[in-house]
């Protein structure tokens, strides 16, 4: 990550947590430092506007000057109609300028606020991945950023504008006629009034309506991976049920914001044009008493359609912007979470030997009333090959996660190389650990780029060896172009025993010191599973291994096997060990051979 992208995110999660109340706030935080580019859009907006906006008072000059008549009439034509043409000859160049200026930041910095996201997202935990489904994670990057980006376009750049409208429009109002100018600012209390009345009811209905499309994204992206269940299965009615509830009630949810908005908009539109027939009765008698000019009726009918407008505009971003303040507060949930791995100041490795001590470990996952490891401790020396079995929710899975350093214990201490795990950097010891896990998680691309991913200057020797030992070589000269073929979404054009051996050539390339094998070999026939079983007998030499594995004959050439129950070590020992002692690990042994 760039320093200017890592300031960025520390930007934004200093301003959210200083004004985590205050949305505005932490908004105009994000812009801190660019503030003048808005203005210097703004500027140029108004320049780009100026003919609509003088139009008024140049058509009632023309007016008034043909009324008078002679020299003056034809004075009056000559200089308001050419000044005219002179506003809407900048306004090509004023537009440009502009939309540069506005473009450049907002555009900016939503990339950065993505960029953040993401940064943010590679630190949290794992168990916050786990707990935040990755619909609503991808609605908050790309809906909320999206809302966020609208928001500093409407209130940058609108807002001013709307206040630079009303401001002109006034003062030269009050230079002409002020009595008109009071008449006029009688529109202010009841446009506050409207906007008072509705801002609490706009908030609370937007709020709902984005859960509910996060909801919706969720459900979505499920429906998706289950796909090939569902078909299996002639679940697809089911499937388009459910599907259609969730978006019937995001429908309905839209609708009710739908109505508040119109209804919001409509009561406020009603309300101004009410007075602004008022302003034109007004205006007429004025001008029929003889005290402003017959001319001056169209300026000021304008002047108050004018200042009506802004003020309707206004109103009409209220929307808008209760939205993107939501989005900005949806935002700053993710970048202000303090479950992140910190790493900062801990001891980094520049090697890992593969010594493990657990002493007495306990882990229990967050609402869980019991423990899935409850007083585990074992010693674990350089280069043995662990084996790790037993039932489901005996805590093998969590196992693997505590040595990965995903999660740490809740209570007892975990050693690597007689240092506390929890007192390493976990990025520099991951350097020196590759893992298989049970799904194997390809990306779109070439299968050599999902081999070497993360790795740069892979000789092809090198290459070569992983592919070798991952029984890949027969796969790859099968296919059209070899190692550069692509991969779909997933691996979808390969099979499962594929996806398999590709995630085993991705470990064997970083020539790792620890190796983490769950259920490595599950989705591989009889025949590529001892070849595969062959190759890592041989790159398991001199490292450390765990395997976990529910298939019992794999785990025969490990050092040691641990038999999990009640998250306790309940047996331990060579295969051959354990099958003398005719205990757990036997019988369990036993069943799964009479059930081949």
């Amino acid at each position: 990550m760039r320093k200017g992208e890592e300031n960025c995110e520390q930007k934004y999660v200093k301003y959210y947590k200083k004004y985590s109340n205050r949305p505005l706030m932490v908004l105009l935080g994000f812009y801190k430092g660019q503030y003048h580019k808005f203005f210097i859009s703004s500027f140029f907006f108004l320049i780009k506007h100026s003919p609509a906006l003088f139009s008024s008072l140049l058509i009632a000059n023309v007016i008034n000057g043909v009324i008078a008549g002679g020299e003056a009439a034809r004075q009056a034509i000559i200089i308001n109609v050419g000044i005219w043409i002179g506003l809407l000859l900048i306004h090509l160049p004023a537009n440009y300028l502009h939309s540069m200026y506005r473009s450049r930041v907002t555009r900016a910095t939503e990339a950065g606020l993505r960029a953040a996201l993401v940064r943010k997202l590679q630190e949290l935990s794992i168990p916050y991945h786990t707990k935040l489904q990755s619909g609503r994670l991808q609605s908050k990057i790309i809906r909320d950023v999206e809302a966020v980006e609208t928001l500093s376009s409407q209130l940058f750049i609108s807002v001013i504008n709307i206040l630079m409208n009303i401001t002109i429009m006034l003062t030269i109002t009050a230079v002409k006629n002020r009595t008109i100018l009071l008449f006029i600012l009688l529109v202010a209390p009841i446009a506050s009034f409207t906007v008072i009345a509705f801002r609490k009811k706009i908030s609370k209905v937007n709020r709902a309506f984005r859960k509910e499309m996060e909801e919706t994204s969720v459900r979505v992206m499920e429906m998706v991976e289950m796909v090939p269940v569902t078909r299996a299965h002639a679940l697809e009615d089911v499937e388009k049920d459910r599907m259609s509830r969730q978006l019937e009630q995001t429908a309905e949810s839209g609708y009710r914001l739908d109505m508040v908005q119109s209804n919001f908009g409509a009561v406020g539109w009603v309300v101004f044009q009410i007075f602004q027939a008022l302003c034109l009765a007004f205006t007429g008698y004025l001008a029929l008493n003889g005290k402003i000019q017959v001319g001056d009726i169209t300026f000021y009918q304008t002047g108050f359609t004018t200042v009506v407008n802004q003020f309707t505009a206004f109103i009409n971003l209220l929307p808008i912007m209760t939205k993107g303040l939501e989005s900005v507060t949806s935002i700053g949930e993710i970048l202000s979470s303090d479950d992140v791995e910190h790493n900062e100041g801990k001891e980094e490795l520049d090697g890992l030997r593969g010594e493990y001590s657990f002493e007495n470990v306990k882990y229990a996952y967050p609402g869980a009333e019991t423990n899935v490891l409850n007083g585990l401790s074992v010693k674990v020396r350089k280069g043995e090959t662990i084996a790790v079995v037993g039932g489901s929710g005996a805590g093998k899975s969590t196992l693997l996660n505590l040595i990965i350093g995903f999660m740490f214990p809740a209570d007892g201490i975990i050693r690597v190389d007689g240092r506390r795990i929890d007192e390493i950097n976990l990025k520099s010891y991951r350097k020196y650990i590759s893992v298989v896990p049970q799904m194997p998680l390809l990306f779109t691309g070439t299968l050599r780029n999902n081999i070497i991913y993360g790795l740069e200057d892979v000789s092809e020797e090198r290459f070569e060896q992983a592919i070798e030992a991952a029984n890949l070589k027969q796969l790859i000269d099968s296919l059209p172009d070899g190692a550069d073929t692509m991969i779909d979404e997933h691996g979808g054009n390969l099979s499962g025993g594929q996806r398999q051996r590709i995630a085993i050539a991705r470990a064997i390339i970083r020539d790792p010191r620890v190796i983490i094998l769950d259920e490595a070999t599950s989705a591989l026939d009889v025949i590529s599973e001892k070849e595969i079983q062959e190759a890592l007998s041989r790159l398991v030499a001199n490292r450390t291994t765990f395997i976990v594995a529910h298939r019992l004959s794999t785990v025969k050439n490990a050092d040691r096997i641990l038999v999990l129950s009640e998250g306790r070590i309940a047996e331990s020992g060579s295969y051959g060990e354990l099958m003398e002692k005719r205990g757990m690990f036997y019988h369990m042994e036993n069943l799964q051979t009479s059930l081949q």
